[in-house]
């Protein structure tokens, strides 16, 4: 095996999950959008398509757990029919956290995200964002196509994006696309 391997690995020992307990401490007293040094699962953060280098930005983005609270409405109604409270988001959680860190930061392009850890009210994910403007980045010719695309987390072209958009061939209707 190798190093990613071993790391990926350590994710679910006794001492990892103990340490992240009292990382999710500190985190909860953060703002919801926080700029960070260096990805927390580097194993994750490579996979995905972080690279060590100038142009690449990793932040931490907090996103409430749960559904979403209607407003009230005018005229009178059962409260059955109210259907106030179970109101599930259109997007997955993690689109939704890719879209706010984009509009944190709008000179830079989301390039991907990865879950990071939750706790009962909150989720925590980081996105790998990437200046396209960064000479190191328009100079590399694996990396110089996101100079090109603005604004492809609102488009809904991020790897989140298309899971919320069904775009990752699973799912109702999958087979009846194929066709």
């Amino acid at each position: 095996m190798g190093f990613y391997k071993y790391m990926q690995k350590s994710w679910n020992s006794e001492e990892q999950i103990q340490l992240m307990k009292e990382r999710l401490i500190s985190w909860r007293k953060e703002n919801t959008v926080v700029k960070l040094e260096y990805p927390t699962r580097l194993d994750r953060a490579h996979a995905v398509g972080y690279k060590a280098k100038q142009g690449f930005i990793i932040i931490r983005t907090r996103i409430k757990k749960g559904t979403r609270k209607r407003e009230k409405m005018a005229g009178g109604r059962k409260p059955k029919n109210y259907g106030m409270t179970s109101l599930p988001p259109a997007m997955s959680l993690q689109h939704i956290a890719e879209i706010r860190g984009a509009k944190h930061f709008p000179n830079l392009e989301v390039l991907n995200s990865y879950y990071v850890a939750e706790d009962g009210k909150s989720i925590w994910y980081e996105i790998i964002m990437v200046d396209p403007h960064h000479p190191c980045i328009m100079n590399d010719p694996k990396m110089k196509w996101i100079c090109d695309h603005h604004g492809r987390v609102y488009r809904g072209l991020t790897s989140a994006g298309k899971s919320s958009r069904g775009l990752r061939g699973s799912g109702k209707g999958f087979e009846q696309r194929m066709l």
